[in-house]
């Protein structure tokens, strides 16, 4: 894809991450990048004029909830996702894997695809690599993923392996039917803990020449340590010139140091799902907002943050429409935290560029003061 390409301007000296421009058919963007999630073609309580004053590159959506409400081809009428959602920067769709294999209690897998109940009513429906893209090229989004089975940790070997080749085969499906040329399709590296099977699968993937690799099985309960081992295994075989993208990834921690391990893109629902219950990120730690402690404070929730929510109320004001069960607060507290991840990310991106990104993971990380990074 012409249009749509890495161009690596910077590795940092310290660690080996990257910095470049990621150019895309709606524009380009600056990695690495966190992508806010707007599941339903909106990120909650957010407006698209908002999210662009954050500085927010690439926005997420997400194939299965939206075939279901208000349905693919109706956004197709809509002329895409851009024009239905008001959004001219560039969209990410994931497949519907994740909530296919996540929201289904009952779910039967073949080598055609996977049956299961939607979540709201209980119809039956099915997902196969030709379906998803299918509907991911309706819905129009500058990026999707490959359809793929997401398996839950642990899992054993043999059923690791065997999921695995299943979804090489579907990456390779998904491949064929793929016919727009304004949509870059991502290959999905899974292999659960395995790193004969990481290996492997990042190898055959970067066979087929994906314009982007995405890591997946990561974030679903695994320990830190061996989401960072799935990120290694699959890293070394995956294209240099390539973008790679760590899926639902969220917290400070895995944010740098997935960095720092050559990733370039990463998303999660934690910082707008975290304000909805009144918990921020901040410079200095994690704010619970409802506390008592801040009834009469009158201080700004974080005086490092240059955040529309920061530069105007104090933590007093916040408590208090959070008690309260206010919009507007849910919709401060989101801004201050999305805001807050761009605003590192727009850090790294600087470090990187001037050969000090281990010092910056560092300086972030103490100041913080929470090991488990948000």
């Amino acid at each position: 894809m012409e249009n749509f390409y890495l161009e690596i301007k910077h590795i940092d000296k310290q660690t080996g991450a990257r910095y470049g421009i990621l150019h895309t058919p709606h524009g380009d963007v600056e990695v690495p990048m966190f992508m806010p999630v707007g599941t339903l073609a909106t990120v909650k309580t957010l407006s698209p004029e908002e999210l662009h004053s954050m500085g927010a590159g690439v926005i997420l959506a997400n194939t299965y909830h939206l075939s279901i409400r208000p349905g693919a081809d109706l956004v197709k009428k809509a002329g895409g996702l851009h024009k239905f959602m008001n959004w001219d920067g560039p969209i990410l769709t994931d497949s519907g894997g994740f909530q296919v294999f996540s929201l289904a209690e009952k779910r039967k897998i073949t080598e055609d695809g996977v049956e299961f109940k939607n979540h709201l009513n209980g119809d039956k429906l099915f997902f196969s690599p030709e379906i998803a893209i299918d509907i991911e090229e309706k819905l129009g989004a500058d990026i999707i993923m490959s359809f793929d089975e997401c398996i839950p940790y642990p899992a054993d070997y043999e059923y690791a392996k065997k999921s695995m080749e299943r979804t090489l085969r579907w990456a390779q499906r998904g491949k064929d039917a793929h016919k727009r040329k304004d949509q870059a399709l991502f290959g999905i590296v899974q292999g659960g803990d395995y790193q004969d099977l990481r290996e492997e699968c990042a190898k055959k993937l970067a066979e087929m020449n994906f314009p982007g690799y995405s890591i997946g099985g990561t974030s679903i309960g695994e320990p830190k340590e061996v989401c960072f081992r799935m990120i290694d295994y699959a890293v070394k075989y995956l294209p240099e010139n390539k973008p790679r993208y760590l899926m639902g990834v969220g917290s400070l921690d895995y944010l740098l140091i997935g960095i720092s391990k050559g990733i370039d893109m990463f998303d999660c629902v934690l910082p707008t799902r975290l304000a909805r219950h009144g918990a921020l990120i901040t410079s200095t730690g994690r704010v619970n907002i409802r506390d008592a402690k801040y009834k009469e404070d009158f201080s700004p929730l974080d005086p490092n943050c240059d955040c529309y929510c920061c530069k105007n109320y104090t933590k007093a004001y916040l408590r208090h429409l959070y008690i309260c069960d206010e919009t507007f607060g849910k919709r401060l507290l989101t801004i201050h935290n999305i805001r807050f991840l761009i605003h590192i990310m727009e850090g790294a991106r600087k470090a990187i560029q001037e050969d000090r990104f281990g010092d910056y993971i560092k300086v972030v990380l103490t100041a913080f003061g929470d090991e488990r990074g948000f």
